[in-house]
């Protein structure tokens, strides 16, 4: 499993999603996180910026995190079967332990 977590700043969770290019990815194996990278798009690679049939450096992953979201972007992303949530978490390692617990609040 691929989790990107949305983090303009690299430090907590980006309250708007489609205008961040940068991502924390968390991959997950056994439940556990196995590896972690920060991805830094260009400003025009943002999600807000991209249609939704164009190829994406995100499309690998499978839950993206964030504060806050449109319904046009998570159609968007629910196309490329990406789950996206919102939550008012800003702790990005915390909400990743939420959501893999189970308890990630939105």
């Amino acid at each position: 499993m691929l989790i990107a977590i949305a983090s303009q700043n690299r430090t907590e969770i980006t309250g708007h999603a489609g205008r961040c290019h940068r991502f924390w990815l968390y991959k997950i194996e056994d439940g556990k996180i196995s590896e972690k990278e920060l991805l830094e798009l260009p400003k025009e690679r943002a999600l807000h910026h991209t249609a939704g049939h164009e190829a994406h450096e995100l499309d690998e992953v499978d839950v993206l995190i964030c504060g806050g979201l449109g319904q046009g972007l998570t159609q968007k992303l629910a196309g490329k079967n990406i789950k996206a949530l919102a939550t008012a978490e800003k702790d990005i390692e915390k909400a990743v332990a939420d959501y893999l617990a189970g308890k990630l609040e939105e």
